[in-house]
């Protein structure tokens, strides 16, 4: 047979180009692994405009100390249209690709998957020709996301196992019910919805998963008419928003499981599962309890064949001056944590809660999962304390911790002071201010103030999400322990 020495050669081409692939050096087998990778030098910002004035934008912050623009907005990126209200965004590739039964190890960590919670308009961003100028590649129009995949208001990104998973609120016509929708990885197309058999499930908010045990864990907020004009308080004294978790077959896509808190726990919000993948437990934050206006934090567990959930955390309300109170809390005549973010460090090993009400960042040693120990507390900002930083021009803050993020070796803590534009008004009516801090942590636990990195957000527009270049606690999965 005669062989063709073009083809060889074509052949010899291939296997020298793949002979030089190597997976993205972001990417790390497990969460021990990632721990050590080098610190990061820029973090991403979601940040918006409350009054749907001007285009919400992705903003880059230097966080290299070693630069000269430390804590300074060194880059930016304006959205096309305006009232996006970027919220909660993600990477379209991290080190789940390494996993064996979806591996794709020649992904790139490059691209932000930008929804607009409001908009229901997804923008994806490149960042790899100049991280500090990223550039808007590709926009889903609304309507193509509602057609191909039935849903709107997309809500929180994970990269995950053969493509990218979103959050997303509402269906169609924006009401119930809400799920799960995924985009292809490389060309950024909507596929469609993710569930196979959803169950009892009709709201949404936050999902993640256990990829060592195949399965999803989703939460609830509430459909888009109950909560785009602030929270209704009708509906949240009458136990009317999301309460529950649900957990689902990974692989089949099917619905298996759904635990109720009950009608006093109302906002079951974020999901921190835990980053080693042998370890079939998390935690969970309910912002608010209608006995009291606490917050609690939860943690899920697989018990024998089934998933269950236990309290390990309640953070009291505190008594407060009516006349200091916003009117939805001067007849309570107190104070709500609203725990609205939650943080896990990459070795499982400190819980960060976000107490958006009373400005506390608080700090637990969760090493034993149903036993928390309080190891720091933090306060800035706070509807009655208005706890203030070194770095503030300004004194007294307003908003307080929210959106956290916390670097892959635990050693910084990151965190915006603004919830959601029409519920930021409910809590802070005079409006919010936006800020953006850091927190140093020790190896053993405890919580210190940078007392350099504060940045006073520029006027008109409020910062959110946090995303690190590289990686960080909340952006990757692992199969590897």
């Amino acid at each position: 047979m005669a062989i063709d020495d073009h083809a060889t050669d074509d052949h010899a081409t291939r296997r020298r180009s793949m002979a030089t692939w190597k997976p993205d050096p972001s990417f790390y087998p497990s969460p021990r692994l990632a721990a050590k990778a080098p610190r990061e030098t820029l973090a991403y910002v979601a940040t918006f405009d409350p009054e749907r004035k001007t285009p919400d934008k992705i903003a880059v912050v230097d966080v290299d100390p070693a630069s000269s623009s430390y804590t300074k907005i060194v880059g930016e990126v304006s959205m096309p249209d305006i009232g996006d209200e970027l919220h909660h965004f993600g990477w379209n590739a991290c080190s789940s690709c390494l996993c064996p039964n979806a591996p794709h190890p020649h992904m790139e960590r490059r691209y932000l998957v930008v929804p607009g919670l409001r908009s229901s308009r997804i923008h994806i961003l490149d960042t790899k020709p100049d991280p500090k100028q990223p550039v808007i590649v590709k926009t889903i129009e609304p309507e193509e996301l509602a057609e191909k995949t039935g849903y709107t208001r997309p809500h929180t990104v994970h990269c995950g196992p053969g493509g990218i998973y979103i959050t997303a609120l509402g269906n169609a016509e924006g009401k119930a019910p809400g799920g799960v929708l995924m985009l292809d990885q490389q060309s950024f197309d909507p596929l469609g919805r993710w569930e196979v058999d959803r169950g009892p499930q009709r709201l949404a908010y936050d999902g993640w998963w256990h990829l060592g045990y195949d399965t999803m864990v989703t939460s609830e907020w509430g459909t888009p008419d109950t909560f785009e004009d602030g929270l209704v308080p009708e509906l949240l004294l009458g136990a009317k928003y999301g309460r529950k978790l649900h957990f689902w077959d990974f692989t089949k896509r099917k619905h298996l499981q759904e635990i109720d808190f009950g009608d006093e726990y109302q906002l079951v919000f974020e999901l921190r599962p835990a980053h080693d993948p042998t370890k079939a437990y998390g935690f969970v934050n309910c912002v608010i309890s209608l006995k009291d206006l606490s917050s609690s934090i939860w943690t899920w567990y697989r018990d024998k064949d089934k998933w269950a959930v236990k309290k390990i955390i309640d953070i009291p309300a505190e008594p407060a001056d009516a006349d200091k109170l916003p009117p939805l809390l001067k007849g309570f005549g107190a104070v709500p944590p609203l725990v609205s973010d939650i943080d896990l460090s990459m070795d499982d090993r400190f819980l960060y809660v976000s107490c958006w009400g009373t400005g506390d960042m608080l700090q637990y040693d969760v090493s034993d999962p149903f036993a928390p120990k309080l190891t720091g507390k933090v306060r800035l900002g706070g509807i009655v304390s208005r706890a203030t930083h070194a770095g503030a021009a300004n004194g007294a803050l307003n908003g307080g911790p929210q959106m956290v993020e916390v670097s892959r070796d635990g050693r910084r803590v990151y965190f915006t002071n603004s919830l959601y534009g029409a519920v930021d008004a409910q809590f802070y009516p005079e409006g919010i201010d936006g800020w953006m801090v850091k927190l140093d942590a020790a190896p053993d636990g405890g919580l210190a103030v940078d007392r350099d990195f504060f940045i006073d957000w520029p006027k008109g527009h409020r910062p959110h999400q946090i995303r690190l270049q590289g990686g960080d606690c909340s952006s990757d999965s692992y199969c590897y322990p």
